[in-house]
């Protein structure tokens, strides 16, 4: 059995690995681009010994892949390892303003800490046990989606699917502020309002335009004003536009929204109000569709005791392990929802995720690696 102190990863073979998985741009947008993604990924877990089973994309959107270690019978509950290989970058970003290069600690590419970095050391993992002969307590699957970054529409399904027969959930997003591990995430929702007035000559006839723009206006700093720190609940007007031009009285005007949520008891409410909206001006209309995408997670029992399994190993390889809770979704909320304890954040450490700076600390790859390897063979 491997043990802490032997370590059966190279820094500089997992990083070459990640490059070539880097080099194959996948944003989530591109169907194509994400299925030749796939193709790689499937190739490599097909090498490392692992059992594939492809799932056909739909609406717009890549396929997905499943990797399961060849020991743990169908229906035996295991551990889901959760992984997405769409990125946020559009093709192109390597030859232009994001190309893959090495400079000190620093590994830099679109889509390398968030979270091909990740995605890689897991099936890593993975590999070293089918090859080293080992079973595990509890079977390995290994689950990659195409649609993370857009909010999972097509893969949902199949991540609950998996998590209704797993014991536990490792997520392979990338570490947070110095390595640290996810242990809670806020709930996402996301809205979109849109709003008719009536149109008129600013000039001559202005009496008789009932202005959309004025309306969102006022509606923005009504959403805005949602925001309390104190609960943890975020309202982001991120997105609008309306009008026709600067002589014109807006007709026509909209917003998208963005709410995170600590909870459902904090959320379901502020959904409602949400939802609820009401024009100031009788002659205008409100539509204002939407919900919930993401349901937040707390950190309960369950995964407090995987939380301190994972803080013991990590010791055992020679690095302190901290967890915090973090505002940002992740396919994560899905299953910590379903009651399954869920560890995020298990990726390799880095900084910049969906910025032309994006870069993974290559000293990280190893103890990340590690430990991932080391949840494996222990969790029963």
């Amino acid at each position: 059995m491997s043990h802490a102190n032997t370590p059966p990863f190279v820094a500089e073979a997992l990083l070459e690995e990640i490059r070539a998985w880097v080099e194959i741009e996948s944003p989530t947008t591109d169907a194509a681009a994400v299925d030749r993604m796939m193709d790689k990924a499937a190739v490599d877990a097909e090498a490392a010994g692992g059992r594939i089973t492809r799932i056909p994309g739909r609406d717009g959107y890549g396929g997905h892949l499943l990797v399961s270690s060849p020991w743990g019978e169908e229906d035996e509950p295991g551990i889901l390892v959760l992984s997405h290989l769409d990125t946020v970058h559009a093709v192109g970003t390597l030859d232009g303003p994001l190309p893959y290069r090495v400079e000190g600690d620093s590994a830099f590419g679109p889509g390398i800490c968030d979270m091909k970095g990740g995605a890689l050391i897991a099936l890593a993992a993975l590999r070293h046990l089918i090859q080293s002969g080992q079973r595990t307590p509890l079977p390995v699957r290994h689950l990659f989606v195409s649609d993370e970054e857009v909010g999972s529409h097509t893969s949902r399904e199949y991540i609950e699917r998996e998590a209704r027969r797993a014991r536990y959930v490792l997520v392979t997003e990338p570490a947070r502020e110095g390595g640290r591990i996810v242990t809670a995430r806020k709930g996402t929702a996301r809205f979109d309002l849109k709003i008719r007035g009536q149109a008129a000559h600013s000039g001559a006839r202005h009496e008789d335009g009932r202005s959309a723009v004025k309306e969102l206006a006022r509606q923005i700093l009504d959403l805005e004003a949602m925001t309390d720190y104190a609960t943890g609940v975020t309202v982001n007007v991120g997105h609008i536009g309306g009008g026709t031009r600067a002589n014109v009285v807006a007709d026509y005007a909209w917003a998208e929204i963005d709410m995170r949520v600590p909870n459902q008891e904090i959320g379901n409410p502020a959904i409602e109000r949400v939802l609820a909206v009401k024009a100031y001006d009788p002659d205008v209309t409100l539509e204002m569709t939407g919900g919930l995408n993401r349901p937040g997670y707390e950190k309960g029992d369950a995964i407090a005791q995987l939380f301190e399994h994972a803080r013991g190993l990590a010791a055992e390889i020679g690095f302190e392990l901290q967890d915090l809770k973090t505002g940002g979704g992740s396919d994560g909320n899905f299953t910590a929802a379903l009651g399954v304890p869920t560890l995020d954040g298990l990726g390799v450490d880095g900084k910049g995720g969906h910025t032309h700076y994006e870069q993974i600390y290559v000293s990280s790859l190893v103890p990340r690696a590690r430990l991932l390897l080391r949840l494996m063979e222990t969790l029963a």
